[in-house]
């Protein structure tokens, strides 16, 4: 089943040129119209949130207004009341016309403390209270009705100051949900608490004042008591039975919690209430009332804040629509006429791409990018024919040249020693020597032959360079050593006459490091020189290898005065050579780390067979495996002796 991105692949230029610019002009327009709706969301709710703030405000005021209306009298009550009490009949009167002079107050009294007023009387308290037919009156207190224990009577007489209660229940006073300012007076120059005057509000007028309160069709408002009671919600089953925060526990809501208290400590703000609270999403502006310390909150559904939006987004979205289905008839129209040309190019190029180069291409016509694109492929099938041509007679010549290169790889290898052991008849030493080029053909030497009956000649050689050249500057050189080594000659006048012959005619500067030596194998005697090879590594019987001290001397086929010396060693019975060039050495990983002449000498230091094969064997496997998938960058030669004695 062929899959969404391959079937787009398959697709006519003119479909992918329609769908790009459409899926493009989309993406953009659609970037434009979600941020112009976040914007204009934004300044709505800013605007709301600024009207309702202004309504909110302007409704506290009008509570806070009427709230010290109600306060003014009983204040100027309990003033005179510090100075002296009244008697019954001023008492009373002076309560008939308070409640006469503000329509808000439900009821009123004058609560003395035990025997204040009446040394006969515990209780004193006439309270007057609103009726249908005109105005009620009681004595307050009794056994029924301690008003000494009651909020609005204990809670100003310990803090000593004017306050609102929490709405109550007033039953035996005057038995209905109300609100209750308590202002405390004195005797004895403020010392003495006598009592409280006070006036009572009926909740039904503060529901009524917030019922008039309204945002949009089904904003409202309701007002917290100081616990975060409802005092006035459209709910009636909130009313005095549910705060603000057992809401939020039923909800497990953490974020009408937050509100809850922010509300409770008197706090201003706008918060996006949970939608369990409305069961739509809403957004709550709270203000505090001062004068009695509760909190006003103002409910706005967010679908009605955002309905003229929402109309306007759908009318856009419409335009949209239609806008790119027109597009689109446009782009269609035009990528039809563009890739007609290009279809017929492409039907005549897949020919061409087959094989068939002498297919007739469509006539270039016209001055655009379509009649250069086709006149272009005019000139590539002919240049095509021609680099065809030219491609076949370069692989037949690139063809000869890798056979000749093989064939010279095989004479190249022919000049080397390739029969191991090399001679079996002779057991006091053991001799063995690989060679892997980095190339068809390389630059490293090895060589060993016998001077005389007693006399084993060996030597080891790099020669600067890759390829051909260091291939026949190789065999040079070898021809020469061993044209050179004669039975009794010293190795570093070897060298010497090698160096002499090779700087000869050296126009192209090619020059080879070698190490030369002659071991008497019936002593263990090893005479040796250098030409700026790497040390070989002496393999000592008791398990010890360190590297060599040769004597120094330069490249050979650089000057011609060059001078060699000799060094001396004998070797003892177990002990072995092992000579390399530097492609072991500096053999690179992956990382183009170099293998190191420290960590050859550590693999020889532990290597327990010291079988020329097994040596050589070792070294060349540890750098192969060091290099992984490193490209071999040089030729790696090792050559191990092993003297047996």
């Amino acid at each position: 089943m062929p899959t969404p991105s391959s079937s787009l692949r398959h697709r006519g230029l003119g479909f992918k040129l329609a769908l790009f610019i459409l899926t493009s002009t989309t993406i953009i327009f659609a970037a434009a119209g979600a941020y112009n709706y976040y914007c204009t969301r934004q300044i709505i709710l800013k605007n709301v949130r600024e009207s309702v703030r202004n309504l909110a405000h302007a409704s506290v005021q009008r509570m806070e207004t009427i709230f010290a209306g109600v306060g003014r009298i009983p204040t100027f009550l309990a003033f005179n009341l510090d100075e002296s009490f009244p008697d019954m009949d001023e008492l009373k009167e002076f309560l008939r016309d308070f409640l006469h002079a503000v329509p808000e107050v439900y009821g009123t009294t004058v609560a003395f403390e035990p025997y204040a007023f009446d040394a006969q009387e515990r209780f004193f308290a006439p309270y007057y209270f609103k009726e249908k037919n005109g105005l009620g009156f009681t004595m307050l207190g009794g056994e029924d009705y301690d008003y000494f224990l009651q909020d609005w009577y204990l809670i100003p007489r310990e803090l000593k100051k004017p306050m609102w209660s929490e709405p109550y229940y007033d039953e035996g006073g005057g038995n209905i949900l109300m609100t209750t300012l308590s202002i405390p007076f004195y005797r004895n120059a403020g010392k003495a608490f006598s009592g409280v005057v006070t006036a009572d509000i009926s909740l039904d007028w503060l529901k009524s004042l917030v019922a008039k309160i309204s945002v949009y069709q089904s904003g409202y408002a309701f007002l917290l008591s100081k616990n975060g009671v409802f005092v006035a919600h459209p709910e009636k089953r909130y009313l005095m039975r549910e705060s603000i925060f057992s809401l939020a526990e039923a909800m497990d809501s953490l974020e009408l919690r937050d509100i809850g208290k922010a509300m409770v400590q008197g706090q201003e703000g706008y918060a996006r209430l949970p939608e369990a609270f409305t069961g739509k999403p809403a957004w709550v502006y709270y203000i505090p009332v001062p004068s009695t310390g509760w909190s006003m909150g103002i409910i706005m559904p967010e679908k009605e804040l955002l309905a003229d939006l929402h109309i306007l987004s759908r009318e856009i979205l419409t335009i949209a629509l239609a806008g790119f289905a027109l597009l689109f008839a446009v782009i269609a129209a035009i990528s039809i006429r563009i890739t007609k040309p290009l279809r017929a190019l492409a039907e005549k190029t897949s020919e061409i791409a087959k094989g068939n180069l002498d297919v007739d291409l469509p006539t270039a016509t016209g001055g655009d990018e379509v009649g250069e694109l086709s006149r272009s492929f005019h000139d590539m099938r002919n240049a095509l024919k021609d680099y065809i041509a030219n491609l076949t007679e370069t692989t037949k010549a690139k063809e000869r040249m890798e056979s000749e290169l093989k064939i010279a790889k095989n004479i190249q290898m022919s000049f080397l020693p390739k029969r191991f052991p090399p001679f079996p008849d002779i057991g006091r030493f053991d001799l063995h020597a690989a060679l892997e080029p980095a190339r068809e053909v390389g630059g490293d030497l090895y060589d060993f032959f016998l001077l005389d009956d007693s006399h084993l000649f060996f030597s080891v050689g790099d020669v600067s360079g890759k390829g051909v050249p260091a291939a026949l500057f190789m065999a040079v050189s070898k021809t020469l050593v061993k044209g050179n080594a004669e039975p009794g000659m010293d190795p570093a006048d070897i060298l010497t006459k090698v160096n002499t012959e090779l700087c000869v005619d050296n126009e192209q500067l090619l020059f080879v490091t070698m190490f030369c030596a002659i071991l008497d194998f019936t002593t263990g005697e090893l005479v040796f020189s250098n030409a700026g090879h790497n040390p070989p590594v002496l393999m000592r019987a008791d398990g010890g290898a360190d590297f060599l001290e040769v004597p120094r001397g330069l490249f050979l086929g650089v000057m011609e005065d060059s001078a060699y010396r000799t060094g001396r060693i004998t070797m003892r019975p177990g002990e072995a050579l092992v000579v390399y060039t530097d492609g072991v050495t500096e053999a690179m990983n992956e990382a183009e780390e170099l293998y190191s002449s420290e960590r050859l000498l550590a693999l020889l230091r532990t290597a327990t067979d010291k079988s020329a094969v097994a040596l050589t064997g070792t070294v060349m496997e540890s750098v192969i495996t060091y290099e992984g998938d490193a490209p071999q960058a040089d030729d790696i030669t090792v050559l191990a002796l092993t003297y047996k004695g």
